[in-house]
């Protein structure tokens, strides 16, 4: 087996600390802009396309993280005496870490509300459960695992199948495939915001992609093969929307240019589709072969930083960020129906901006304290 990089690779770092950042715009909208709901898929009629195109950026962020995740596991396996083995042990158990994180941080972060009456499923949730997967997929031989991939292209057969009730097998499906809502008794529900099953599919793909990441390979041949996988994407998104027969709901076409434009973008979520996957991933790895360009990767240094704590970003923007609403209600109070919110995009663009620079000087310490500390395993985790 091929040996792998023995140092942190910018690149990914870059690329993970990007989707971060896109991220978090998302969550400032989620937060200040709530007068402006935007549905999966959009209403192009209704939405701006300012706000639009901040959600259609958003949504590289899952996609590509998830993807990451999986080509980390390899490079991770690769500086182990027993590969599998110990890849496996860590998928699993940052798996149940993560699961255990969203139930309690980072659901606690969104609603400061305890004891919980809702409990909302969402990306550490499917990150986490994927992660358990491949403890158990990456034993598969490496072609096998990629054909298991297949669910990424094949899982919107899949859409008819809609489960009723709260019975172990609607409640498992509802997991896998359908965003809905089960019922825990009269004081508790959850909602499966990320049905997992495609993310599955996913993460395989991103640790059948580890050998490209091998130290003897060599860097051109890897960017070759990012260029020609991130283009190959990009050509299935466009034939496949243009044919408007599978992958995603239809597009419509408008006596508006734009408003055709935005359809033709305009894809599903939750659970994300054959078209969603194609369009955000082509984008991701065209960006991880952009990042292994020096004059770029020296220019984008500061997103390395947050890319190398990515949970440590994650939870302390989620609980600033609530902080600050809580603060701005108590001040303020509500301007928007139940809400406090911004009249404008742009005002989420600056205030999104001010968060990034307010919180990096504290994630680039905690990045290089993980990095100095190499003997403390929990800093994995982080």
């Amino acid at each position: 087996m091929p040996p792998a990089p023995t140092t942190r690779l910018t690149s990914i770092d870059q690329l993970r600390g990007t989707v971060m950042l896109l991220m978090l715009i998302d969550h400032v909208r989620e937060t200040f802009y709530l007068q402006h709901q935007v549905s999966d898929p959009m209403d192009v009629t209704s939405v701006s396309p300012a706000l639009f195109s901040f959600r259609v950026l958003a949504h590289l962020c899952a996609p590509v993280f998830v993807l990451l995740t999986g080509l980390s596991a390899w490079l991770y396996g690769q500086r182990q005496s027993d590969p599998r083995r110990a890849t496996a042990a860590f998928l699993l158990k940052r798996g149940l870490f993560l699961v255990v994180l969203e139930l309690t941080l980072v659901n606690f972060a969104w609603t400061f509300q305890f004891p919980p009456s809702t409990l909302y499923l969402q990306v550490i949730w499917a990150i986490g459960l994927s992660m358990i997967a491949l403890a158990g997929l990456l034993w598969l031989p490496r072609k096998l695992l990629l054909a298991l991939a297949v669910i990424i292209a094949g899982h919107n057969l899949l859409d008819p199948l809609q489960a009723q009730g709260n019975g172990v097998l609607a409640t498992l499906w509802k997991i896998l495939h359908q965003r809905d809502w089960i019922e825990l008794g009269d004081s508790l529900r959850l909602r499966t915001s990320y049905p997992v099953l495609p993310w599955i599919g996913v993460i395989a793909l991103g640790y059948v992609l580890g050998p490209w990441y091998a130290s003897n390979r060599p860097a051109p041949q890897r960017q070759r093969w990012l260029l020609h996988a991130g283009l190959a994407m990009l050509a299935g998104f466009a034939l496949l929307r243009a044919a408007n027969v599978y992958g995603d709901h239809p597009w419509l076409r408008f006596a508006d240019v734009q408003l055709t434009l935005m359809s033709l973008l305009n894809v599903t979520k939750y659970p994300p589709s054959l078209l969603f996957l194609l369009l955000t991933l082509g984008i991701g790895m065209l960006l991880l072969r952009l990042y292994e360009q020096p004059r770029v990767a020296a220019r984008l240094q500061p997103l390395a930083w947050i890319g190398a704590a990515p949970m440590f970003f994650y939870l302390l923007h989620l609980y600033v960020l609530k902080l600050l609403y809580v603060a701005a209600m108590a001040y303020w109070g509500a301007n928007h129906g139940p809400y406090f919110a911004v009249e404008s995009v742009s005002a989420l663009l600056l205030i999104s901006v001010a968060l990034a620079v307010l919180l990096y000087p504290a994630t680039r310490a905690f990045a290089r304290f993980k990095a100095r500390r190499r003997d403390l395993a929990w800093l994995r985790y982080l």
